[in-house]
């Protein structure tokens, strides 16, 4: 059996560097003794991350480029030959057997160079709306793993496969244990639990309706588990700790999400790693997709769901009023959204990606 070596490259946020992460850990899974090498842009969250998860990473000079005229956008070229050229003396000296890319500006340099020299690449789409970097890249890799139909307006349809978002493997049986899950946040298992997930820095809005309308919601008789994100969790400790107890609990961010998912209802951003999750674990969701990423990217994913009756939609931009009355239906319509969210789990998705992955380093063999 012949030892594979793979370079890998996807970072900038956590929806790209989770996913690059969970393809190497299943590709090791298969072949203990492959090789990888990860490659981000070096100021960012997976230089940190990736050494982390157990992987060597190396650094490229590079960023995306703003919306406006800044000093950024004008060192962009110089940035860009910089990073293929770090790329190629990589690339030939790890000699990869397959090139995969999660998405993220660090992406582009490796896999541009690889499909230059022949060697068989993959690129992994998150969300329905696709970056600019995998936009790109799509007429030069060999294929294009997605996680929501009808992604042919964009990509190659020869290209496509529908494998769905790599997920961590807890999330699969959150709802084995959930009266043992939701007493670990020392609140009572009897009553309906609603999960609050502004993402993993917070996200104020959300928490500004949750704070407006606090009375409201522990009067209709349910457990709150709040994430604030870490950037909000003294101001709102100070402002709501004293209802703390059995019924609320407020934490700045969740480790065991896997005892999390076991609430009944979650209110939640509309990344598209959280959304593979929650359609895994079959969660009634109300999402609240952030207006500050590119392209409106959330949005595009919450209304994936939203048109297919599998979560609800709800905009910052709406009342305290349409809030509350928009959780009353999150819970007074739980069967039905658990049932459609359903249709869009794909639990294995790393499985599926690992296996394309083999497929091509087999073939360049």
């Amino acid at each position: 059996m012949p030892k594979y070596r793979f370079m890998i490259s996807g970072g900038g946020t956590g929806g790209h560097i989770f996913p690059a992460i969970a393809i190497a850990d299943k590709l090791k899974e298969i072949h203990p003794d492959a090789e990888f090498l990860f490659v981000g842009a070096r100021d960012r969250m997976e230089m940190e991350r990736v050494p982390q998860a157990g992987y060597d990473i190396e650094g490229l000079w590079i960023s995306g480029i703003q919306r406006k005229l800044t000093a950024t956008n004008l060192m962009f070229p110089f940035k860009l030959f910089s990073s293929i050229t770090k790329c190629k003396k990589l690339i030939k000296k790890f000699k990869p057997d397959v090139v995969i890319g999660t998405g993220g500006f660090a992406s582009g340099p490796l896999l541009y160079v690889a499909a230059k020299k022949g060697i068989p690449t993959l690129i992994q789409e998150q969300n329905s709306l696709p970056g600019i970097t995998n936009k790109i890249l799509a007429s030069k890799v060999n294929s294009i793993c997605v996680a929501y139909d009808n992604m042919e307006s964009f990509f190659p349809k020869s290209k496509i496969l529908l494998t769905g978002n790599p997920i961590r493997s807890t999330v699969k049986n959150v709802n084995a244990n959930r009266s043992n899950a939701i007493a670990n946040f020392n609140l009572k298992p009897e009553r309906p639990t609603l999960l609050i997930l502004g993402g993993s820095l917070g996200a104020r809005r959300i928490n500004e309706f949750v704070g407006d309308n606090l009375e409201a919601l522990l009067e209709k008789g349910i457990n709150i588990l709040w994430q604030t994100g870490k950037l909000y969790i003294d101001e709102l400790k100070s402002k709501y700790g004293a209802s703390e107890g059995d019924q609320m609990q407020i934490v700045p961010f969740i480790k065991n999400m896997e005892d999390a998912y076991a609430a009944d209802v979650v209110i939640s951003r509309a990344g598209a790693g959280t959304i593979s999750e929650l359609a895994v674990a079959q969660k009634a969701t109300m999402l609240i997709p952030s207006p500050n990423v590119a392209e409106d990217h959330q949005t595009k994913n919450a209304n994936a769901l939203a048109e297919k009756g599998a979560a609800i939609l709800f905009r910052e931009s709406g009342s305290n009023e349409e809030f509350l009355g928009q959780v009353s239906r999150l819970i007074g319509e739980r069967p039905e959204l658990e049932k459609h969210i359903k249709e869009f789990a794909l639990p294995d998705a790393a499985d599926a990606i690992a296996k394309q992955v083999l497929t091509l380093a087999e073939k360049h063999a």
